[in-house]
């Protein structure tokens, strides 16, 4: 209140306590009534037979002002009531309904002079909005209008004058005569005075006659309506404010106000109806007149006249009149604040166009500070002439005087509550508005904006009216017109809600004819007219509410919107249905045109009023449906509900997911039986009632999915105008465009609503906002079920921001949706964390100043106290320390506040918990608290009032107050006597009701003082308009579970076929959100119950509903294809199911199409499922495949193929198996061949299995229905031209291959050989990768074991090379014919056709030499790529394809054809091979042949030892030789693969199987002695080093091996390896030492140990004998080589050094094993041998093989060995030495062997040493000859002999030589 107001005021606050709403019986449900507009003249001809009738009546005496004064509504209802006999006489009966209350507009009669009433405006506008003459007006026309009004008022003034009231009353009657006077002798209607004139019609009112109220009423209307008052108060009286009178509030009224305090003040309860139709009537004409500008006050005061006259009036006219009326005065109060200019007001502006009352002309529109609101109040002097009627319940207005609305007129504030405020607003300029910022004109007044006021106003910015300077008071305030009109629509607003907001007895609210009832149904129906009409107002952000004391701004829509969601939350929660229904259409207005502004409030009346109502079981059916019908509209907005989802489900801050919990509700209410509780109700009402509201949540869920796919539909971001764009006045825009184009204003454009959104909408950002939601939910859920847990995820999330217990603390304090007893069991916890935390939650507490009781309460309402003592203990203890320390002196210690806080809640627990029974008494309490303050006793003062506190008020939680507990039934005869007669339905709903308006008014008040203190409340309510398609994906995603619960229920339990196609319609919106985001799971599950419910499964069950689901379903098919994707599968199988369904409609056996055979459809179905729609659409599906994408129909045809299958496997075994689907696979293919080619390639790959399956069915009429379909598109398809190195006809041909390897039946196969044969004789000119795939066929046919099927896939075979052999050259399928050939060739059953095949391989050699494309022949030895390639081309197929044979043909005598041919055609054509092509040869086909040396993987594929021992004794044998010779033919080509070759014979040589290590020394041999004239030093190298590896290898250091001379384990015996049994696997054998060691260390045999040591044993001993006869082998091989002279004389004597060098090592191994008895012994006893091991052979061929070599190279004269002379003396001298020395130590009788076997060695050595020169024998002799004089002393044989001799003449030659020297 501002400090200038002089009266008192009295306003209601929203801090105020709300009175609850009583429950009423349900009325029938009130439709929305259209406004009712009524001119006066309209008025006074309704009811001018009353009027006459009144005119007759005599009043005997003056009813005295105070009997009107308080007039209680509830206390007089029967007198304000109406009778029923009353009503049924009158023809217009007292409104039941708000139907009732608004009549059509009664006819209108045309008064005899037309007066230019504001109602005959011919514009086309909304009759509310007047348009008040212009001074375009006629000169004439005006002169008219003011003589027609002079006779009119000497008229009634005359009647005054004549009537006995007004000759008795000599005031009225000298004040007549003045008047009377002055308009008969006044030459100009100018010069008339208005208050002289008005003066006698005032005074007539005062009167109280009957007749002169109505003579005077009437005239005021009509002279108010043609004009003619107009008020002559200057303006500046009014403005002129100073600083003693801001508010201007000691200013006399103007005639405006006197002229409505006269009319208002003749208003009496007892009025006569012909009295109260005139002030109606004059009431409208003041309001709506163009001269008399009624504001605040005044206005309050007339509205409430009108109000109180529809209220008391006992006639139903005057009611009806009386509710047109206000309507029009309210539509028209809203209406002007559109239409009027910005007409600025300033002081000393004689163009003021209306009396502008004080407290208006105080408001300033310039100044702003932040707090926004203003709260200022002024007074207006006391309306004369009596007091006004007071209506106490059911008016705003009730008990109010002048003054006291003058207050609430400018009292903006007052009920405001002051948190509504907001920081932080732009504050504007608070200078005069410019010139140019006016608009050009305000109606029926001139221009007030010129140059010259600009400066006169610039000139009075220095000094205030006063004459103050500028310094020392305020500039005056400046204000527009239209800032007038708002101040008014705020007040008529406010005062509305309030009366809207008033409680109902229990009696008003089962009587819709009591006035209280009437008074919120008239309230209501105000309040949504004005919504309706008028909504930009509330949006508009130009829309400001002045302060005149302050000088604040309130934007309208925050002035005003506690209001409006009061009203929302106590009248939403009416049981009154007509009450309801208003309520409900109120708030859809509120979400479609406010939701911009009002977001939270929105929020709350959601959560807390009308989605509990609607889910709440208690209330009625009815307001359910009404309920549903407002959510309806609001499912039907598209923008609307994005925009829910995006503000709140998207949203933190807000807990609830509304959009997700409405769609959940709605789909529960439409899946769930509804009973009537009500026992008057009958059954079949009860049936009518649920289905009904069934229908309408169906309808809820398909208008969202309607509204979903048309949000999607837009695909693009909405483009939002600029701030600057507004709609032409001419342009009225509907209501959606309305909402939607003033919602986007306000995002481009600046807000001083402390509520505003941003315009710029990114779908990613929501996205990341909704999933940080879900995963606090989830957090949050996870802690309310284990706390820890939840703590911990809440910390990894981050939504607690570290593991400090301030920050868990912190959460636990403010989070939302957290389970208060948790959190006591949390803190509660005896754990060293839980006590931190528990300490740091109590320490954000501040009791500070408070109050004991209320510290306590405010501490227990963040928690639920656990029940556990210890745990009670520490919170006690930390709530007493934390008290003491906001509040050091309230107690001596922390003691005692911990006592009192134990006290306290023991308490409470023995006040209020019913068990107890001897409750504690206030001695009791104070008593037990003594001593406590440190051994002091507390004030008694003090425990007594906190005993009454815990008395009167419990200490509870918020959630307990809130939770209304529903009244138990008392079971019994007693209960069921007590229920007699009452709806405990709408009890229980009363009771829950009351609970939930508390609660959200409680909420309404905590978020006005919370945005008023958090400074950070703008960034939080930031609303968000949608504009991207993308939001639909995450909205269908959260609800499509109820979505499809919800519209899947009609189809499973309805049979309305109405109700079902809604439901189907609901299926195709869902499938096409789920198609468009490529949601797989939810198309499935759409899909999927779409097609359950056709149930073509079950025919017997079938009816109409499943119909219309079969063509839903293929409408789905039709229009959504392209994005079935893996649902495709779902339709076929409909499709298919159908076309068996009419087969059996039609006649047909079951039995014929049996897979789904059980009781036949009923006739109706069977009908329907044979119409047009069903037929065609099902036709559709397949012909119109051709339409869709390229991805698409690869998921048609796979769902095809698959359901073809099904339909196959479930149908096989019958007789005739169902090929439905089978058939339309080859249609589709048909309808797409001509797709392109990478589109058909990806189709085939899908095709192509499915008949590959299909063609190797086991039936045999399938398989071959799917090869002649194939055969058939097989011909259609190769109609189109192939282009090279495609492979098209390949891959189509493929199935024909497939089954000619898969499908065992012989008809089958012989079935594909014919349709190849067609396609031959039919498509050849047209073949080409084709080639391919029918060689491919013919060659898995010649691995039939059918004679039939070979032989006549090989005739095929020979007729395309004989007919077709160019064209399978031409197109690159030469080696596929090889191929085929060689697959004859190893045919093993019949020999026939593989000879014949290996014959044709061998042709194929010419006939390719013939051909053009292979340009290599013997003649032609080019090097180039392109030669290298043609060979590569045609030779190696043809080459391959004998290597085949040779390594995989079973006949021996097929492959030996093959070897001979393969190694014929080398050397016959070999000879113009280049290198390039023989090393391909080489290591692809003739190397390879002996793969099986190097690895037994190899030996695996013969099948047994029998079969391997053939091929290697044959075939390998055979090979190795002619690989031999072949290299010794072509060795000037093939000698740089001389590495390869010995490395082959190698691995041959070094076999455990000795007869290939035999082949391989034989043809090492052989290719050395055939080539050595063309070996080159480096080859030489090569041989050595092989054969010096060959001896390592051979040499078998593991004799020496200590593992080996163990006695073997009697337990390990095992069978005997496979060598022992007569075969030896070719396995190689172990490598020699890497460094070449004689010794090896024990244990190391170069072999892995096994498991078994008597296998190991065996295979060693084995190997071991194997490596000494090769040892042996190669021994005998060097010997006879080096005795070849052409070798000998070859090989380099470096090399041959290094040869000897190896002899020598192998001389010395075995004769130490020979030395070594005990070690030979040893091997001998374990079984290595039956006789004594020795290597004498090798020992003794090794020693005559290197003494033979040294000396023939000693004697060597050639220029190298002469050179390595030395080398060789020092390898000779000692080894013949120890030869001799050996031999010598023989014994002759035990060693005869011995020496018969070193004889010859031993000559050859003494041979060797007589052959040295002088001077190298005369070194030597000292050492040989003891040596030769002990072998004299033994019997020598004569070679030996003849030896000696030649030693000792070389002795005798040296010992002469020394002699004579």
């Amino acid at each position: 209140m501002s400090s200038g107001s002089h009266s008192p005021t009295s306003h209601t606050t929203p801090d105020e306590p709300l009175e609850p709403t009583n429950g009423a019986v349900e009325e029938p449900t009130a439709t929305e009534p259209a406004p009712i507009e009524i001119s006066p003249q309209q008025a006074e001809e309704e009811v001018h037979g009353v009027a006459a009738e009144a005119d007759g009546t005599k009043i005997s005496a003056e009813v005295p002002a105070e009997e009107f004064t308080d007039v209680s509504m509830e206390d007089n209802q029967s007198a304000l009531s109406q009778r029923p006999e009353e009503v049924k006489s009158d023809p217009v009966a007292a409104p039941t309904s708000v139907e009732d209350l608004t009549p059509s507009t009664p006819s209108q009669t045309t008064p005899a002079v037309a007066p230019p009433s504001v109602e005959q405006d011919p514009a086309p506008s909304t009759p509310s909005r007047t348009t008040a003459p212009t001074a375009s007006d006629t000169t004439s026309g005006r002169s008219s209008a003011v003589a027609s009004t002079v006779l009119l008022l000497v008229s009634s003034l005359e009647s005054i004058s004549n009537a006995k009231e007004g000759r008795n009353n000599n005031a009225l009657k000298e004040s007549v005569s003045n008047a009377l006077l002055q308009l008969r002798n006044v030459p100009s209607p100018d010069n008339i005075k208005p208050h002289t004139i008005f003066e006698p019609l005032k005074l007539a009112c005062e009167t109280k006659s009957i007749p002169l109220m109505i003579t005077s009423l009437d005239c005021i209307g009509k002279v108010v309506t043609y004009a003619f008052f107009a008020d002559p108060t200057p303006p500046h009286k009014f403005l002129n404010l100073t600083k003693d009178d801001p508010e201007g509030a000691q200013s006399s009224g103007g005639l405006t106000d006197e002229v409505v305090a006269t009319v208002c003040d003749c208003f009496i309860e007892t009025a006569p109806d012909a009295v109260q139709l005139q002030i109606v009537k004059a009431i409208l004409a003041i309001v709506l007149s163009p001269k008399l500008h009624v504001h605040q006050s005044s206005l309050l005061k007339a509205v409430r006249t009108v109000y109180n006259i529809f209220l008391l009036s006992k006639s139903p006219m005057i009611q009806t009149v009386a509710q047109g009326s206000l309507t029009q005065i309210v539509d028209h109060v809203f209406a002007r604040v559109t239409t009027v200019g910005e007409h600025i007001l300033q002081p000393n502006d004689g163009n003021l166009p209306f009396s502008a009352e004080p407290s208006s002309a105080s408001l300033n529109g310039f100044d702003t500070a932040k707090g926004v609101q203003a709260h200022s109040n002024a007074s207006t002097d006391a309306i004369p002439g009596g007091s006004t009627s007071r209506i106490s319940n059911g008016s705003a207005f009730e008990g109010k005087s002048t003054e006291q609305l003058a207050e609430e007129s400018d009292g903006v504030r007052a009920g405001i509550d002051p948190s509504t405020s907001t920081d932080g607003e732009e504050q504007l300029n608070t200078k005069p508005m410019e010139p140019e910022n006016v608009p050009s004109s305000v109606p029926n007044e001139p221009q007030s904006s010129s140059a010259g006021s600009s400066q006169q106003d610039e000139n009075q910015a220095d000094t205030l009216p006063n004459g103050a300077p500028a310094g020392e008071q305020e500039e005056p305030p400046f204000f527009t017109v239209r800032d007038y009109y708002v101040k008014d629509a705020f007040l008529v607003f406010r005062a509305l809600c309030k009366l809207s907001m008033k409680p109902l007895g229990s009696e008003s609210e089962k009587d819709l004819r009591s006035h209280a009832m009437r008074s919120k149904l008239l309230a209501l129906q105000l309040i949504l007219n004005i919504l309706k009409t008028t909504m930009p107002l509330f949006v508009d952000p130009s829309a400001i509410i002045h302060s005149a004391s302050t000088r604040e701004q309130t934007p309208f829509i925050q002035a005003v919107k506690q209001y409006l969601c009061l009203s929302l939350s106590r009248n939403g929660v009416s049981p009154v249905i007509a009450v309801f229904e208003l309520s409900c259409e109120m708030f859809w207005l509120t979400i479609s045109g406010l939701r911009t502004k009002l977001k939270k409030e929105i929020e709350v009346l959601l959560n807390e009023i009308f989605l509990p109502i609607l889910e709440m079981k208690n209330s009625s059916v009815r307001q359910k449906s009404i309920l549903l019908r407002t959510m309806s509209r609001l499912c039907h907005d598209p923008q609307t509900l994005v925009d829910i989802y995006l503000n709140y489900d998207c949203d933190r801050s807000s807990l609830d997911n509304i959009y997700e919990r409405l769609i959940n509700i709605i789909s529960k209410v439409g899946t769930q039986y509804y009973q009537a509780h009500s026992q008057n109700q009958k059954v079949s009402e009860d049936a009518a009632s649920d289905a009904h509201l069934k229908k309408e949540c169906l309808d809820c869920l398909v208008a969202v999915l309607r509204s979903l796919v048309a949000w999607a539909g837009k695909g693009v971001t909405l483009s939002l105008p600029e701030p600057s764009s507004r709609p032409p006045p001419s342009h009225r825009p509907s209501v959606s465009e309305e909402v939607h184009g003033s919602d986007t204003e306000l995002a481009a454009s600046s807000s001083s609503n402390s509520m505003s959104y941003e315009p710029t909408d990114d779908p990613g950002r929501f996205g990341n906002a909704k999933q940080r939601k879900t995963t606090l939910l989830e957090g949050i859920k996870k802690f309310n079920f284990k706390p820890k847990r939840g703590i911990d995820f809440l910390i990894q999330n981050g939504f607690i921001r570290s593991a400090e217990p301030a920050a868990i603390a912190h959460f636990l304090l403010h989070a939302d949706g957290l389970n208060k007893a948790v959190i006591g069991e949390y803190l509660g916890e005896g754990e060293t964390e839980n006590i931190a935390i528990m300490h740091a939650f109590v320490d954000m507490m501040d009791f500070t100043t408070m109050q004991f009781v209320d510290a306590v309460r405010l501490f227990l309402q963040s928690f639920r106290l656990p029940g556990e003592a210890q745990k009670i203990d520490r919170f006690m203890l930390k709530f007493a320390e934390r008290y003491l320390t906001g509040n050091p002196t309230s107690f001596a210690n922390a003691d005692t506040a911990y006592v009192l806080a134990f006290s306290v809640i023991m308490l409470n627990t023995d006040a209020h918990n019913p068990v107890v029974k001897h409750r504690m008494t206030k001695q009791d309490f104070i008593k037990n608290n003594r001593g406590i303050n440190d051994g002091q006793d507390l004030p008694e003062e003090l425990l007594g009032s906190i005993f009454d506190e815990i008395c009167e008020h419990e200490i509870k939680m918020k959630d307990e107050e809130e939770a209304v507990v529903t009244a138990q039934p008392i079971s019994g005869l007693a209960g069921a006597l007590a229920t007699v007669g009452r709806d405990l339905q709408r009890e229980a709903y009363v009771l829950l009701s009351e609970g939930m308006a508390t609660k959200t008014e409680a909420l309404f008040r905590t978020m006005l003082r919370s945005q008023k203190r958090s400074a950070t409340s703008q960034s939080t309510d930031q609303f968000y308009i949608a504009s991207h398609f993308e939001h639909v994906k995450p909205m269908f995603q959260v609800v499509w579970t109820p979505l499809l619960a919800g519209i899947s229920a009609p189809l499973q339990y309805s049979s309305d076929i109405e109700l079902v196609g809604l439901s189907l319609d609901g299926f195709k919106q869902a499938i096409k959100i789920v198609c468009l985001f490529d949601l797989e799971l939810e198309r499935n599950a759409f899909v999927t119950t779409l097609a359950k419910f056709t149930f073509l499964n079950n025919l017997g069950e079938m009816k109409p509903k499943n119909v219309e689901a079969i063509k839903a379903l293929l409408d789905v098919a039709m229009v959504d294809g392209n994005y079935l994707k893996s649902s495709w599968r779902e339709v076929i199988v409909c499709v298919s199911h159908l076309e068996r369904f009419q087969l059996i409609s039609q006649g047909v056996d079951a039995r014929v199409v049996p897979e789904l055979g059980r009781n036949p459809p009923p006739e109706e179905v069977a009908r329907e499922t044979q119409s047009a729609h069903i037929t065609i659409a099902a036709d559709m599906i397949f012909s119109s495949s051709k339409n869709l994408s390229g991805v698409a129909i690869v998921d048609f045809v796979q769902a095809l193929s698959d359901v073809s299958w099904k339909e196959i496997q479930s149908s096989g075994l019958s007789e005739h198996p169902r090929v439905f689907c089978l058939q339309k696979l080859v249609e589709i293919s048909y309808y797409n061949m001509a797709r392109i080619r990478m589109e058909w390639s990806n189709i085939w790959v899908v095709l192509g299995e499915h008949f590959n399956q299909v063609c190797c069915h086991t039936s045999q009429s399938v398989s071959f229905f799917a090869l002649d379909s194939l055969r058939q598109l097989a011909m259609r398809f190769l109609e189109k031209e192939e282009l090279p190195h495609f492979k098209f006809q390949k891959d189509f041909l493929a199935p024909f291959e497939y089954a000619m390897v898969n499908n065992h039946n012989t008809d089958a196969r012989d079935m594909v050989l014919q349709c190849l044969q067609q396609m031959i004789a039919a498509r050849a000119h047209n073949m080409r990768s084709g080639w391919r795939t029918m060689f491919g066929v013919f060659s898995a046919a010649s691995k039939v074991s059918i004679e039939r099927i070979a032989a006549g896939a090989f005739e095929i075979v020979l007729r395309i090379k004989t007919d077709h052999f160019l064209a399978i050259v031409t197109h690159a399928s030469f080696a596929d014919l090889t191929v085929c050939l060689t697959d004859f060739c190893k045919i093993s059953k019949f020999q026939k056709i593989s000879l014949h095949a290996i014959e044709v391989l061998k042709s194929l050699i010419p006939q390719m030499l013939s051909t053009p494309e292979c340009r290599l022949d013997s003649s032609q030895k080019a090097e180039d790529e392109g030669t290298l390639d043609s060979a590569a081309k045609f030779w190696f197929p043809v080459l391959f394809g004998f290597y085949d044979v040779i390594m995989n043909g079973e006949d021996l005598e097929v492959r030996k054809r093959a070897l001979d041919y393969l190694f014929e055609v080398l050397k016959q054509h070999g000879k113009g091979f280049p290198r390039n092509l023989w090393n391909s040869v080489c290591k692809e086909v003739l190397f390879p042949i002996f793969a099986v040396l190097r690895s037994r993987s190899d030996v695996t594929r013969f099948s047994t030892h029998e079969d391997m021992s053939v091929w290697l004794s044959t075939t390998m044998i055979q090979a190795l030789r002619n690989l031999v010779d072949l290299f010794s033919f072509y060795f000037d080509a093939l000698g740089h693969l001389l590495d390869e070759l010995l490395e082959l014979l190698c691995e041959c040589i070094l076999q455990e199987n000795d007869t290939l290590a035999r082949i391989g020394t034989s043809c090492l041999q052989q290719l050395l002695e055939q080539n050595v004239q063309k070996l080159k030093a480096g080859s030489w190298e090569k041989i050595v080093s092989t054969f010096i590896h060959l001896f390592r290898t051979t040499t078998a250091y593991q004799l020496f091996d200590d593992t080996l001379r163990l006695p073997p384990s009697p337990t390990s015996e095992s069978p005997s390896p496979p060598g022992q049994a007569g075969f030896i696997f070719p396995l190689p054998l172990s490598p020699a030492p890497a460094n070449g060691a004689n010794n090896p260390p024990s244990g190391q045999n170069g072999q892995a140990r096994h498991d078994n040591p008597a296998t190991d044993r065996r295979r060693a001993f084995r190997q071991i004998i194997v490596k000494c006869v090769l040892q042996l082998l190669l021994i005998e091989t060097s010997h006879e080589l080096l005795r070849n002279n052409d070798v000998y004389s070859t090989i380099p004597a470096a090399e041959l050094l290094k040869l000897m060098a190896a002899l020598e090592d192998s001389y010395r191994f075995a004769k130490r094993f020979n030395a070594d008895k005990e070690l030979r012994m040893a091997l001998w006893k374990v079984g290595f041998m039956k006789q004594l091991p020795n290597l004498l052979k090798q020992e003794s061929s090794s020693a005559a093989t290197l003494v033979a070599v040294l000396v023939r190279m000693y004697s060597d004269e050639r220029a190298d060995h002469v050179a390595k002379r030395r080398e060789t003396v020092h390898a000779f001298v000692p080894l013949g030495l120890d030869i001799l020395s050996s031999y010598a130590s023989l014994d002759p009788e035990t060693q005869s062997r011995n020496i018969a076997a070193w004889t010859p060695v031993v000559a050859n050595v003494l041979h060797g040493f007589s052959a040295l020169e002088a001077d190298t024998f005369a070194t030597h002799v000292s050492s040989l000859y003891p040596i030769t004089t002990d072998i004299l002393s033994k019997d020598i044989a004569p070679e030996v002999r003849e030896g000696l001799r030649e030693v000792f003449i070389s002795t005798s030659s040296y010992m002469a030589f020394v002699t004579v020297s």
